[in-house]
């Protein structure tokens, strides 16, 4: 078996922290390296290998055999949006639930990676039913899905009807794939906006808190948000609205939204695969959000926490560094 001695190392409390700091890719480093940037853009544990591919896959596969003729979401028809709605539960159930399943109800690795070695809450005031797991699958289901599906719907119906700009693969193949890859992108720069402005502390209180009662998240908590953060959440599919698309490439830019959380806030820096072969989450950057709150608001390509001040590398030093600011920034209100 894989030792996560190896890898890392836990505190007096158990907390294990990867050796390795968190870091963006080459994107943005100058001079840029040329070489350095393709190898990040096609590697294994890159750019686009293995999560973007996996997303884009999935929404290729749900666009040719799982969405209906465009002929027939013209007009809106209680068939075709009840056959997305139940299409869009049993991805999300199904992708959340392998997560689930094997990290947290068959525990196949244990706590090895696990950054928090407790399991999720079963007495908890904070969440409902006093129970984390639940409280997440209901704010997933009951919030999550009808608004994921509201966007979609409304989305693909005007593609439909010709009532915004509709990009074809025959005609403009480079701008097709162009925009595959640079979508995650435009993601990282929108969620980071609207997660700056949910931490504003009236929203925060009212809205984003429903997500942060998850302290040491699970897979279902990545989609575990108040309505009000699921409508911001999904409203960058709007850009759809704008720029020239194929309606592959608002599944795309849905299926991430609702694909990419679950990896991100699995609670495990790395998932063990038979006895040796790892598939690392990426996810301690966005566990080191949930741990201090006002870091880490985007992890991914783009070095936004570092250009705006809000970066922790996952180090002890990064833990020192950010109480201090936090420390005075409460001396400072008060």
């Amino acid at each position: 078996m894989v030792n996560e001695n190896q890898f890392g190392n836990r505190d007096k409390k158990g907390h294990w922290r990867p050796f390795k700091r968190v870091d963006y890719g080459p994107l943005f480093r100058w001079p840029s390296e040329p070489m350095q940037l393709f190898k990040w853009l096609f590697r294994w544990d890159g750019y686009i290998f293995p999560w973007n591919f996996i997303y884009a896959l999935v929404a290729v596969l749900v666009w040719t055999y799982f969405t209906p003729p465009m002929e027939t979401m013209k007009s809106f028809s209680i068939d075709w949006i009840a056959y997305i709605t139940i299409r869009n539960g049993v991805l999300m159930t199904l992708w959340y639930g392998v997560f689930h399943l094997w990290l947290y109800v068959r525990r196949n690795q244990g706590t090895t990676f696990k950054y928090n070695p407790k399991w999720p809450e079963t007495d908890n005031s904070a969440f409902l039913f006093r129970n984390q797991t639940i409280d997440n699958l209901i704010w997933c289901f009951a919030s999550g899905l009808p608004i994921w599906t509201v966007f979609e719907v409304i989305t693909l119906w005007m593609m439909s009807n010709g009532y915004i700009p509709y990009l074809n693969l025959d005609t403009n193949p480079i701008l097709f794939f162009a925009i595959f890859l640079f979508l995650p992108l435009f993601r990282e720069v929108h969620f980071y906006c609207i997660h700056r402005l949910i931490h504003w502390p009236p929203l925060y209180r009212t809205v984003h808190k429903v997500h942060h009662a998850n302290s040491n998240p699970g897979p279902w908590s990545g989609l575990s948000m108040h309505p009000v953060e699921h409508l911001f959440y999904f409203s960058g599919v709007i850009i759809h609205w704008i720029i020239p698309s194929h309606p592959v490439h608002a599944l795309f830019h849905l299926v991430h939204l609702v694909m990419s959380p679950t990896p991100g806030h699995a609670g495990f820096d790395k998932v063990i695969i038979g006895d040796k072969k790892l598939l690392d989450t990426h996810c301690f950057a966005h566990y080191l959000h949930h741990k201090y709150f006002e870091v880490n608001y985007a992890d991914g390509s783009i070095p936004l926490d570092k250009w705006f001040g809000t970066f922790h590398d996952g180090s002890e030093k990064g833990d020192q560094l950010v109480k201090a600011r936090l420390k005075g920034l409460k001396e400072k209100s008060t």
